[in-house]
Order: structure tokens, then sequence, then C-alpha cells
């Protein structure tokens, strides 16, 4: 009796409209699902076109070469006697939706439209397609005419719609599907549907991983079944790192688990799960006749079996026990593959990062050393694309990386800019970092340049500014400020796109920049200055996780140069030194330090707090520090902080998404960057507040 069937799925690196790329990609990972005897196959979500399109998406190019690639699919020989689940998007009658098309033998066999969109977050489907929101419903869908002329099929089934095999039934999902609280899958398990399928585009974000894997476990708890799990991997070309973690789970046990960091293109995840199992338990769990009526699936029936009769010596796979990452593993992995993406992709020299001996650049600094340790192992591991993508990037063919310091010399070049207001410890600092890194390491002086402008402004209107500690206005220090900063900048992309050409090899480098999360969040950078870069590795991340992150590092990589640059106070060294000795720190100039920014940022974000909300939040959170009039003024503070700096946010550098609070103006938070900075009915709704607390002495347990 055939009861056993053979499943994969899969994580793909696409890249968007790279249709060449992930056509191959595509191609490999059914060939990998037939060689170890699946007869299903799922794929990514959009994975012919990449997920990342954007509004390319409103390109009829884009459908256009989304249906050559499919045709290419339909005719290989690779896609023969295995069912292949791919995605693309469709126009159907005029309206453009997100669809999971399957194939068999050369022949479509439906086309299911995602029901439920992704709208929150970074994701905009709304802006590119339309939901299906017509339950049960199927209509023909007219194929075009280099598909019929292939298939021989003039229509086929498009909506919402279930595929019948002869011995299973088989339901898709679609990414955000699984999140909502009408998930499809509640519906068909009660009828009769033994099969989920979940095609997504998911990306990464610190401490979420678990929150996926309950949703894949609650999915077939409740009423049984098998759950398929398959997820875009990598940067395909934007601030998002889709994080993988490609898995199969029944009955509420996650049986096969794929990895989320990973250098691989292709990972394909298989498991081998007994159907009667699946059935035992829905009869013990499941009785939608008596519990509710509902509308029977439309079912497509397909002569295609998925298990086969000699299948009693086929082990099924036993549940397994999720290996989660650690925050600080999650920082070292998933920014370090990210930039590696973005590194072969680009198709640069390697990077440069301007390296001051704090907590952020050293961070940034281990991050690109994590990723030449996860390039040397990929090529250990024998992974041929890593090898042949690190050939190409060190322009040396004959190339093997083995040593990550070595590789790390060959693509990073580190900077320290010092100036007559920098200290002796960060020099030193930078440099015993730089040095146990491996990366090629430069020491220079930007005072010149600064005298040199300085001299261009006080020549035109005589004036010669000062900074606070010599006697000038806070309108002069700010300005001599920002004057180091901005040079630091205009250094760091002329010594990137020249130092190659100064030693005889070819390309340039990607500058790295390293403001963190809540830095951005209150603006405390100068615009224009370092943390202008082609991309930021740190740039969602908050500064007490990166502080947890340096520690893994001197333990994971034994970089105890760390030590002495995370005990010391993060500054800025744009002030004069007293006695030698910074005078100058971060948290003293943000007047809030950085685990008060922390937390003000996930109110501001993700509980939606405007300042009066905060406020009543924070007169608890914080009762046993602060005062109400204390709590007041931490809030009226940072309020100003930031509207007066969140016009910063339309030029930050692009940085990799890691934090649900995060401030990116691109499209993840969105907000005005002219503000009335007085927030007088805000703020006047908060003393009023304090002043009732006051009078009524109402602040107590």
């Amino acid at each position: 009796m055939g009861r056993k069937v053979i499943l994969a799925t899969c994580s793909l690196n696409q890249w968007a409209l790279d249709f060449d790329g992930n056509l191959e990609r595509i191609l490999r990972s059914i060939a990998i699902a037939k060689s170890q005897g699946a007869k299903y196959r799922l794929g990514p979500e959009l994975e012919i076109c990449g997920y990342g399109c954007a509004d390319h998406f409103y390109e009829s190019d884009t459908l256009l070469h989304c249906f050559q690639v499919l045709r290419k699919l339909l005719e290989s020989p690779v896609t023969q006697d295995i069912i292949c689940d791919v995605g693309m998007p469709i126009m159907h009658h005029n309206v453009r939706y997100n669809c999971r098309v399957i194939f068999l033998n050369g022949k479509i066999l439906l086309i299911r439209p995602k029901m439920l969109l992704a709208n929150y977050g970074n994701n905009r489907e709304f802006r590119w397609f339309s939901p299906w929101n017509k339950l049960r419903h199927v209509e023909e869908y007219y194929l075009p005419r280099m598909i019929q002329d292939m298939t021989g099929q003039d229509t086929v089934p498009f909506g919402d719609c279930v595929l019948s095999t002869k011995d299973t039934c088989i339901g898709s999902e679609m990414c955000a599907e699984l999140w909502n609280p009408r998930s499809p899958h509640v519906d068909m398990g009660l009828d009769g549907v033994e099969i989920f399928t979940n095609s997504s585009a998911s990306y990464h974000e610190l401490r979420k991983a678990d929150h996926r894997v309950n949703l894949v476990k609650s999915a077939t708890t409740k009423s049984g079944g098998i759950y398929m799990f398959a997820n875009q991997k990598g940067c395909d070309g934007d601030r998002l790192y889709y994080d993988g973690c490609a898995t199969v789970a029944i009955n509420g046990d996650i049986v096969a688990q794929g990895r989320q960091f990973s250098l691989d293109d292709v990972e394909v995840v298989t498991a081998i799960l007994d159907l009667e199992d699946v059935r035992s338990y829905k009869g013990e769990h499941c009785h939608p006749h008596v519990e509710y009526e509902h509308k029977p699936c439309h079912r497509v029936k397909v002569d295609f079996s998925l298990s086969d009769c000699e299948d009693v010596y086929l082990p099924t796979h036993q549940p397994i026990e999720w290996q989660f990452h650690t925050p600080e593993e999650e920082i070292s992995l998933g920014p370090a593959c990210w930039l590696w993406d973005y590194l072969r992709r680009s198709g640069q020299a390697g990077f440069l990062l301007p390296l001051s001996g704090g907590v952020d650049s050293s961070s940034t600094a281990c991050i690109v050393y994590s990723m030449c340790v996860l390039v040397c192992q990929a090529v250990r591991d024998g992974n041929t694309q890593v090898l042949e993508d690190v050939q190409r990037v060190v322009n040396d063919v004959s190339y093997t990386p083995r040593d990550p310091r070595e590789l790390c010399r060959r693509i990073f070049t580190t900077c320290y800019m010092a100036s007559e207001n920098s200290s002796e410890g960060t020099r030193n600092r930078a440099k015993d970092l730089a040095s146990q890194i491996g990366s090629s390491h430069m020491n220079l002086n930007i005072d010149m340049a600064v005298k040199g402008m300085l001299g261009i402004f006080s020549m035109v209107t005589g004036k010669c500014p000062q900074f606070r500690a010599n006697g000038g206005s806070t309108r002069e220090n700010l300005a001599l400020q920002n004057v180091q900063a901005r040079i630091r900048m205009i250094l760091a992309y002329l010594f990137a796109q020249l130092s190659q050409w100064a030693e005889g090899k070819p390309g340039g480098l990607l500058v790295l920049g390293s403001a963190n999360v809540d830095e951005s969040l209150t603006g405390y950078f100068t615009k224009y200055d370092c943390s202008s870069a082609d991309i930021n590795p740190i740039g969602g991340i908050s500064k007490t996780d990166l502080k947890s992150f340096l520690q893994y590092c001197v333990e994971q990589f034994q970089l105890t140069a760390l030590k002495s640059i995370m005990a010391a106070p993060p500054t800025a060294e744009l002030e004069p030194l007293m006695d030698g000795q910074v005078s100058q720190t971060d948290e003293s100039d943000m007047g809030m330090t950085y685990s008060e920014l922390s937390v003000i940022g996930r109110l501001r974000k993700i509980s939606k707090c405007g300042p009066y909300s905060m406020f009543c939040k924070l007169i608890h959170t914080w009762r046993e520090a602060l005062s109400p009039l204390q709590v007041a003024a931490k809030v009226k503070h940072f309020f100003q902080m930031y509207s007066v700096n969140r016009h910063k946010m339309t030029t930050v550098t692009p940085s990799y998404h890691a934090e649900s609070y995060g401030p990116d103006d691109n499209r993840f938070d969105l907000r005005p960057f002219l503000y009335n900075t007085r927030w007088s009915w805000q703020f006047r709704a908060i003393d009023n507040q304090v002043s009732k607390m006051e009078v009524g002495n109402d602040y107590h347990d």
C-alpha cells in the first residue's frame, strides 16, 4: 500500500530581475529534489522574477519574461515526473496577482493567486497586486500563446482551488496567509487537505525566527497535516535579508529544518512522511461537519501519485528540536551574508571602513570578518559558486581562500582618520582590532583638510569660528564638529575609489557605514559624515545588541582587542581633548542613555506611541528611577531631537533591516521630515498630566 511521500521544499538566493540566474537556481533545486526521490517540489514566493522587483512589477516586461522563464521550465527534462510549484506575477482580467503556478510533465495543473496580501512592515504588496477575494471560486485563465503552443492547453484553472492526486490532496498558502487570523489552511484542513504548502519571502528580523516556527507548528497541531515552508534567501537587491529556514512539519512537529543563514544559493530540504500518520491524527482531532458548515474546496484532479507501492522500507523523518540562533549569532551571520551578496553582485573589489576604535565601527569590522570566515568555510565545504565569486572579487582565478585574516587583507581596508581632537586610545584600539582581523589598515590625519576648509570660510567672512571649549558659541561648536565629520566622508570615498588604482589593482571599494539604529532614531550623527556610505550592516541594530555582539566576537573569534573598545565610553571625538583625555561622550550629548533610547524607540514604532502615550507608559516603566517630571523631560527631549533631525533619514545610508523599531525612511517607517518641533498640544497634554499627578499624588502602586 502506497502511503509514504517524499516532499521537497527549498530556500533560493534569488535576485530581482535576474531571470537567467533565477531560472538556473530553480532548475538546480528541482534536480536536487528529484535526486532525493521527491515527487513534489515547492519554491519561494515570486521566485521566477524575485520578490523585490518593487515597481518593476508594473512593467509588462516583467510579466513577459516570467512567462518566458515558465516556458523554459515546462520544456526542461529536469521538471519531468515531479510536481513543480513555482511563483510569478500574472495578469488576469487586467488585474495583477501574486501567483503560484503548479505544473507536471509539461502541463499546467492550476494557478493559485494570493488571497491575503502582506501590507505591513517592509511589505507593500497592495501597491503592485490585488488579492483574490473570491473564496472557493475558480475561473478559466487563458494562457499566453507562447505557453499554449508548448502545453497544448488554451485555459487552466485560476483561483482558490486545491490539487487532488491519486493518493492525497495538496493546498497552497503564500507567506502572509500563514500569519493571518483567517489562514486558508484552517478551512482546507477541515475539508480533507492533507499537505499544505507555503511559498514565502520572509525577511530576517532579530528574534523573529521562533514566531515563524511556532506558526508552522500551530498550522498542523490544530487539525493535522503536513506543512511545507519555502523561503527566499539572501539579499535580492535592497535592505532586506531573506533568511531561509525551509521547513517541513507534520501534526505539529518539525521534522526537517533548513539553515537560516548560508552562502549556498540553493538549499533543498526533503522529508519522507507517512500519510497514514496524518489521517490518524485528523481522525481524532478533526470533525468539520459536526463543528460547522463550510464550503468545500474546488479540487483539480491529476493522474499522479506522490507515493509508491514499494515504500515499506522507507524510513520516515522523526520530530526534531528547532535549533535557534542567539541574537549575537544572528548579528554575526545575517549582515555578513547580506554583505557577501552585495559585494559579489555589485562587481566591486572589497570594502573600505572608517574605523574609529569605537563600538559601532568595530561592529561593522567584525561583521566583515565574520563574512570572511563564512566564505572560507563555504570554500572548504566545496561550494564552487562561492569560490568563483571570491576569485572574481579579488581578480585572481588561481586564488583559494583558506584563512579569514588573509582574505580580509585582500578585500577589506580600514582607515583611522585622526584629528587634533583624537585620542591615542582610540587610535591604538583601531590599530589593534585591524591587526587581529587582518584588514589592510591606514592611519591618516585630517587636520590639514580641516584647516583648509576653515581657511576658505575665514577668507570670505573674516570670521574664525571657535570650539565651545575655547569660548565659541553652540553654533560654532557644532559647525566645527561637522566640518571634521564631513571631511572624513569625502576622504573615505576618495580612498575607496583610488586606493585600488594606487596599488595597480582594478575595481573600487564599497564604503561601509557604522551608525546604529538608536543614533539614526535621534539623528545623533552629522548629515553626510561617515554615516554616509554605500551600505551599512549595523544601521538596524541597537547599541545594546552591538555591545553583546562584540562580546560574542571576543569568545567566538578570539578578538581580544574588542575588550578595551567595549570598556571605553562611546565618543565622537569631535571636540578638543581636556588634558589629553576625551571630554565628549555620546550619551552626554544625546541627553539619555542608549538603553533608554531602545525603550523609547520600541514604544514609538512598535507600540505606536506619540509623546503623550509614551509618557503614560514610561511613568510606570521607569517609576523606580525617575519621577513623572523627569520622565516628561526625557520624552520631550527625545521628540524634539527626533523631529529636528528627522530630515537626516531621507539621505541616510541603506542599512540592513534587523529591528522592528528601525526608523528607515525608505519604506519601513514613513513619517514627515518637517515637523513643528514645539509639539505644543502634545507637550501640554503631558504637562497637564504631570500637574494632576503632583496635586493628587496618585503616582503610587
